[in-house]
């Protein structure tokens, strides 16, 4: 009769055990688990978007290093097979992690090989950092309408 009484405990311990797996909402709450469209989520502290157009975009340069966390994407000196004796380097901040034009910022570094071989510091066209902003927003725009954004 104790066996009977113990195994009947047991069965109903188990059973009050597993009844709090089940994936019944609490009264009053909703049944909808899926994150809200403008709500932060967890992972990289950047806007996504952003990042991956970033990395796409500039994709034929030589990437140095990326902080996801802290939106930095740093490029090494790329030199055009067209214009061997000049060649660039850039950085990225992606500044916020809402979609939007002020969370990008290009910084370009332009170097021209002079008479001896060596490579001098060069002024870069201010149109030419405004275009590759343009060019990422408008990679991350499309990534975020493929998305379902």
């Amino acid at each position: 009769m104790a066996f009977v009484r113990g195994a009947a405990v047991a069965l109903i311990a188990s059973g009050l055990m597993l009844s709090a797996c089940s994936s019944v909402p609490f009264i009053g709450k909703s049944g909808d688990s899926r994150p809200a469209a403008n709500a932060q989520q967890a992972g990289i502290g950047v806007n996504a978007y952003l990042w991956r157009a970033t990395l796409d975009t500039l994709s034929f340069m030589p990437l140095l290093n990326a902080d996801p966390w802290g939106g930095v994407v740093n490029y090494d000196w790329y030199v055009n097979p067209q214009t061997p004796n000049e060649r660039f380097k850039a950085t990225v901040f992606i500044l916020d992690q809402r979609l939007r034009a002020d969370a990008l910022n290009v910084s370009i570094t332009k170097e021209v090989k002079d008479a001896s071989g060596g490579w001098t510091a060069a002024p870069v066209a201010a149109q030419t950092e405004t275009d590759l902003e343009n060019a990422i927003l408008t990679k991350a725009r499309q990534l975020n309408l493929a998305n379902g954004g």
